[in-house]
């Protein structure tokens, strides 16, 4: 069996989960998720990789961004505690807008290292975002097997929607169905 590393962008997925839920989250163990995601593509899953941002806190924090910011930290401690390599970048508030910075930088640095570890000819890629597009290019010229993890409802400008950009350059996916999570 050949083995691969599942890369997730934690907001994309977010919206994801949401959507599946019906608005609600879904309870669901992220291991189990990104092996599921690798099983259907035969792949065995030798390490997740979660790409996030703890939630904004002020400099006198209120007690909702206080409340906010222990549930994240539960949450990123049962990942680790499972062996998920959590990324994280940072939360800015720009006019009152909440936006995760570095975070995508963070998943191009993994991703460009991945020539460098033995045995990964594939890797999946659980984005919506553009951004991606030139280091997947690099990967797939060295030989790589970017698989693309996505799910739109295929409007456009929601949290689910999909760059056309990302899809071409991506020759292999997974539509994500309710089952990866369970």
């Amino acid at each position: 069996m050949k083995f691969t590393i599942v890369f997730i962008d934690g907001g994309y997925l977010s919206f994801i989960s949401k959507f599946f839920g019906m608005g609600k989250p879904l309870k669901y163990k992220m291991e189990i998720f990104a092996k599921n995601l690798a099983k259907s593509k035969r792949l065995e899953c030798k390490k997740i990789y979660f790409y996030t941002a703890p939630p904004y806190q002020d400099s006198i924090p209120t007690k909702e961004e206080n409340e906010r910011k222990a549930n994240y930290d539960k949450f990123i401690s049962k990942l680790k505690e499972v062996g998920i390599i959590v990324r994280e970048g940072r939360c800015q508030k720009i006019d009152n807008i909440y936006q995760q910075k570095g975070v995508d930088t963070l998943l191009t640095i993994d991703l460009s290292r991945i020539p460098k570890q033995e045995g990964i000819s594939d890797v999946i890629v659980l984005t919506s975002d553009t951004d991606f597009v030139p280091i997947i290019k690099d990967l797939s010229d060295d030989g790589i097997n970017v698989i693309l993890a996505y799910f739109t409802d295929k409007k456009r400008k929601s949290g689910l929607s999909l760059s056309n950009h990302l899809w071409k350059v991506c020759k292999d996916k997974i539509k994500i169905k309710r089952e990866h999570f369970s």
